[in-house]
């Protein structure tokens, strides 16, 4: 590889990874099975959670499902073909961000939670097999989604430190568990003053 190929590559990696995350499943799937769009019902977000409060499983699993592999596939195939960390952080950081900032819809996109699972798993699976672990947990007892997420993140961020991993992927991955809570914002809000919805329940 040429000393051009070495930085066009990278910038083409991080723009498609952009590009992948700026598409919306809970749309898409939405469109697709003709339910009411996510972003002018229920909660107004259009993710997972969403579309199982308007529509229904299967809709919520698919939309799940699309939001995990655009942020699983941009940072595999970099892994594969590149065989950079630095790189692959930063892939898994554009497909989130696009998940979260959207060039198709204004920038008005969903929470990231699933699209950051999918990154995770793509870098570190023991990492994402830890968070679905403590989503899991905490949504059984709990019965609140984004007080699971939020938790599952934050011991994310814990088990970094554990990982061995260098400065520059834990810096990412510390942005990543940033903007999920910022994106979180109102729901901590509603957590705090007890309006937040709980699973299965509009």
């Amino acid at each position: 590889m040429d000393f051009q190929d070495a930085i066009t590559t990278p910038i083409l990696l991080i723009v498609a990874a952009y590009l992948l995350g700026s598409i919306n499943s809970a749309i898409l799937t939405s469109w697709v099975m003709n339910l009411p769009d996510p972003r002018s019902s229920g909660s107004g977000n259009p993710g997972a959670t969403n579309v199982l409060r308007v529509g229904n499983k299967l809709a919520a699993a698919v939309t799940l499902l699309g939001d995990l592999l655009k942020g699983l596939i941009p940072v595999l195939i970099t892994d594969i073909f590149m065989g950079d960390e630095y790189l692959v952080a930063a892939v898994g950081l554009a497909a989130l961000l696009g998940h979260l900032y959207p060039l198709y819809y204004r920038l008005q996109g969903g929470k990231g939670v699933a699209t950051m699972l999918g990154v995770l798993l793509g870098t570190d699976w023991v990492l994402g097999v830890l968070w679905m672990l403590v989503w899991l947990s905490v949504a059984f007892l709990f019965r609140y989604s984004s007080l699971a997420a939020l938790s599952a993140t934050l011991a994310m961020v814990f088990g970094v430190w554990f990982r061995s991993m260098n400065s520059w992927i834990i810096g990412v991955l510390t942005v990543i568990a940033l903007l999920i809570f910022w994106r979180h914002r109102r729901n901590i809000s509603d957590l705090l003053s007890g309006k937040e919805s709980k699973l299965g329940k509009d």
